[in-house]
């Protein structure tokens, strides 16, 4: 081949030597096809890249699956989120029948709620007037719900953070450190109205974050909850079957085991 044959000329003799000084560069600093590989290694990944390929595809989509369905997306103080992860874990409690709010992913499954449309109550009817109480504990004008100019998001951050500042006052303690019995004190003094919030009721609050906690543990993994579908295995629910004519006449109760949407989705 012609870039085979010797040089000809003292300036293709230098030429010649250049490509192969940066050749053996290349070579030896593991740059290839513009990635860079640090120099004691490439050689056994060189040999490995290609092979393990596929394996590696398999396992980085796993990891990247898992880390963002524990991303936060719309919590950006921490402290929030874990008064939040500590009060759902309160209202659905792991016990000897299966886990508890905190394993099923509930709080994950709340933040991405939050993150989305329902978080800002982008599918209400948003303009005034709003219904506001006048005074903290009057309840004359009742209850402010949908009408109430705060959005879903604004409520989460102010009851959560109302949580954590009562439980300062009453045991100086952070909500999320505080004693199991306290924090069942501190929720149902909130569910009974007998905390003042601004703006809202404090039982609108702990009854969205119920609401919430819920439909975190037993709606489909789809939407970040219900993690591994064990909230189904509890209930013995059978989740998104395509079909039940196979069992539909039969006179037993058939144990199926869950099925997700994301079986569906080639996930």
């Amino acid at each position: 081949m012609e870039e085979n044959r010797p040089p000809r000329t003292a300036k293709e003799a230098a030429q010649h030597q250049q490509d192969m000084s940066r050749r053996k560069f290349l070579k030896n600093s593991g740059v290839l096809a513009g990635g860079l590989v640090g120099g004691s290694l490439f050689g056994g990944l060189i040999t490995n890249r290609f092979d393990k390929k596929d394996e590696k595809k398999v396992v980085n989509k796993k990891e990247h699956e898992a880390m963002s369905m524990e991303a936060r997306q719309f919590f950006t103080r921490a402290h929030d989120f874990d008064v939040l992860s500590a009060a759902t874990e309160q209202i659905l409690p792991e016990d000897e029948h299966g886990p508890g709010a905190i394993k099923l992913g509930v709080p994950y499954y709340i933040d991405k709620q939050l993150a989305g449309r329902w978080g800002i109550n982008g599918r209400d009817y948003r303009h005034s007037p709003y219904a506001v109480k006048l005074e903290d504990n009057d309840k004359s004008a009742g209850t402010a719900g949908e009408q109430s100019i705060l959005d879903r998001g604004d409520l989460f951050l102010l009851g959560l953070r109302s949580l954590d500042d009562e439980s300062q006052k009453r045991f100086s303690t952070a909500f999320d450190s505080a004693t199991e019995d306290q924090q069942i004190e501190l929720l149902t003094d909130f569910e009974n109205d007998k905390v003042a919030m601004r703006g809202v009721q404090a039982s609108e609050f702990f009854n969205l974050l119920l609401q919430s906690t819920l439909e975190g543990a037993y709606s489909d993994p789809q939407y970040g909850g219900n993690r591994n579908m064990e909230g189904w295995k509890m209930k013995e629910f059978p989740g998104a079957q395509a079909s039940y004519a196979g069992y539909i006449e039969q006179d037993e109760f058939q144990k199926l085991e869950p099925v997700s949407l994301r079986d569906y989705q080639g996930h």
